[in-house]
């Protein structure tokens, strides 16, 4: 059975481990920096317009934020890194939050990490590859803002992305546009698969 997609809610905001869900549901975990759209990508993938919290100033997400979906599974919407105008105790905070999270094998079901596919990944970004590499859980990238590209610049900025975060030939890099919804089938087959392989 296909996901209800529109059968969708946010359940919690995480702020330490003791609030991570435990259930056994899988979690669908989205990773990336402050302005990168990881708000709008996780809105495309469920047809929603204003279902994950869009914020006009980068960082807004502070806490671990969990929806579920169709009661089946989770998407999980990690603290966006890098932009955010926050004091680097509350970075710190964030880093000690995603760690804990990190630190618990038994959670993560599928990682996704969202890059501008118009730039080379920052040193943010490369690090929560590896952090997502090191989890030994199967992991996806999605290039986001595909549409602000020219048709000749996709290839080489593509290539560019798997080179710079070191990815293998088995990591899915998912040419994608929230904007205008390139990318979204292919990332939500993957979701469905990881989820039927949990069942």
């Amino acid at each position: 059975m296909p996901l209800n997609l529109n059968n969708a809610e946010f359940v919690r905001s995480a702020a330490k481990a003791a609030d991570f869900p435990r259930d056994a549901l899988p979690q669908i975990v989205f990773a990336g920096r402050s302005n990168v759209g990881k708000s709008s990508v996780i809105n495309r993938l469920l047809g929603r317009k204003n279902f994950a919290r869009v914020g006009n100033s980068p960082g807004k997400t502070t806490h671990i934020n969990y929806f579920l979906i169709d009661k089946k599974l989770y998407l999980v919407d990690l603290p966006g890194y890098g932009y955010a105008k926050v004091s680097q105790a509350e970075k710190a905070r964030w880093g000690r939050l995603i760690e804990s999270w990190f630190a618990d094998p038994a959670l993560m079901t599928l990682g996704v990490l969202i890059v501008d596919a118009r730039h080379k990944p920052t040193a943010d970004d490369c690090t929560m590859a590896e952090w997502f590499q090191n989890s030994g859980k199967p992991f996806a990238v999605v290039a986001n803002k595909l549409d602000k590209l020219k048709k000749s610049e996709i290839e080489p900025n593509l290539e560019r992305i798997r080179e710079t975060l070191s990815l293998d030939e088995d990591t899915p890099l998912i040419p994608f546009s929230a904007e205008k919804g390139n990318g979204r089938d292919v990332l939500l087959a993957l979701v469905e698969a990881h989820r039927e392989g949990m069942q």
